[in-house]
């Protein structure tokens, strides 16, 4: 063989060879490649999400005493966050979601400030206006009023996803600790608002994506049946301080709700025109819908001759109730629970963690908020000052819906390598 056919038999084997290692780092960015895939649920829970926004701005608008047709300036603001809302999504969807592993530290780090900032006695009231009672809950930024309590609700939910997604310590006793003092930081700010409402939606979805992590369902009873007792503790101390005009554990308006509870289920009706007003009123509007609801001048009629406090925001489900009824309420919840069947559809599908705990925190925060809204409407649970997601009337809230909705489907859309992590799998009987 001459060095000429040498030569051309290693050209040929450095071409070969060359060909066979791009073919298989092809197959291996494959296999470790996320792939987006358009056909999911993610679809479901944008979908419910808007509909609901949908439903929202109409109620809005006809809690007003406009005839049909008009538009009130509160409605068309709420569609113009839902626009900003769509918007924000979009934004959302784009990047990769484990990318958020990296920011979701400094974004809570960023909410906790702006929380406290709320509460710093000292700034001008044209930033931080105290209202309904000197509550400290927005920041005026000029063009409108945004709410920090909103936004760190997602902020929480990604700061867990990220602390558990390869951990198993929470499988103790002890490791639900830092877990718990983590969602005790922004729960605690929010109270000295105060607000009730948005607090105790941080301790069902804590509660949620330790479940989903794998801790075991012994320790978490253990803790919730002492939340529960500690609870149960506070509120009756607070009414017996109450009837001596002090309050050293709630506020006076929060132990008004819970006497006002009390009040309807014993049916005393001494309190019906201060305490009890609001819950009696949305219970007639919830009744009078009947099956089919009324006519929507008929209806603008009794909503607004009720007098009805916020029903553009925390009472908003009575005015929906009272317009279409209980065919529209079975519509309603089944809207929710598309939402939330949806969330928990892609949890399960995403073999990743974080995306996997992010879902269900999110789910477990809507669920919670709608029925809690749902009951105490409905006369089942004191008022709480809790909206009704997606409806009620608030920029920032329902931005920060459709930035759940967005993260869902970013999640949603992007498949897990095939190589990735497991995570989660545990055997109970070798601890």
């Amino acid at each position: 063989m001459n060095p000429r056919q040498i030569s051309d038999l290693v050209t040929l084997h450095q071409r070969t060879s060359g060909r066979f290692d791009l073919e298989n780092e092809t197959r291996a960015r494959a296999v470790t490649r996320s792939s987006i895939v358009w056909w999911q649920p993610g679809w479901l829970v944008m979908l419910s999400t808007i509909m609901l926004c949908l439903v929202g701005v109409y109620c809005i608008n006809i809690t007003s005493g406009l005839g049909t047709g008009e538009w009130t300036r509160t409605a068309l603001r709420q569609g113009i966050f839902a626009v900003i809302g769509i918007i924000g999504a979009a934004l959302v969807v784009v990047p990769h979601y484990r990318r958020m592993i990296h920011f979701s530290w400094p974004l809570a780090a960023l909410m906790i400030a702006l929380l406290i900032f709320l509460l710093i006695p000292f700034i001008p009231e044209s930033i931080v206006r105290p209202r309904n009672g000197g509550a400290r809950r927005w920041i005026n930024i000029g063009i409108t009023e945004f709410q920090p309590s909103e936004l760190a609700k997602i902020a929480f939910v990604l700061v867990m996803a990220s602390y558990l997604r390869f951990r198993r310590n929470h499988r103790s006793i002890r490791g639900l600790f830092l877990p718990s003092l983590i969602a005790f930081v922004p729960m605690a700010l929010i109270l000295v608002q105060p607000d009730l409402g948005t607090a105790v939606l941080f301790m069902p979805a804590l509660v949620a994506m330790l479940i989903a992590a794998g801790a075991k369902l012994r320790h978490l009873f253990s803790a919730l049946g002492l939340g529960a007792v500690f609870a149960i503790v506070v509120v009756v101390l607070s009414l017996f301080f109450a009837q001596q005009n002090e309050y050293p554990l709630l506020r006076p308006h929060q132990v008004d709700r819970i006497a006002a509870l009390i009040d309807q289920f014993e049916g005393d009706e001494r309190h019906i025109q201060d305490r009890g007003f609001q819950g009696k009123q949305a219970i007639t509007l919830v009744g009078a819908g009947g099956i089919a609801g009324h006519p929507e001048p008929y209806a603008r009629a009794l909503i607004v001759f009720s007098g009805l406090p916020e029903r553009h925001n925390d009472m908003i489900f009575a005015v929906f109730a009272n317009r279409f009824g209980l065919i529209g309420i079975m519509v309603l919840l089944v809207l929710y629970a598309a939402w939330v069947g949806g969330a928990l559809w892609v949890a399960a599908m995403c073999r990743d963690p974080f995306g996997r705990l992010v879902c269900v925190g999110l789910a477990a925060m809507v669920a919670t908020q709608a029925g809690v809204n749902v009951g105490m409407t409905i006369g089942l649970l004191p008022i709480t000052g809790m909206t009704l997601p997606f409806v009620s009337y608030g920029g920032t809230s329902l931005v920060a819906g459709f930035l759940m909705a967005g993260l869902i489907l970013n999640i949603a859309l992007r498949r897990p390598a095939y190589l990735s992590r497991k995570s989660f799998e545990f055997d109970d009987d070798a601890e």
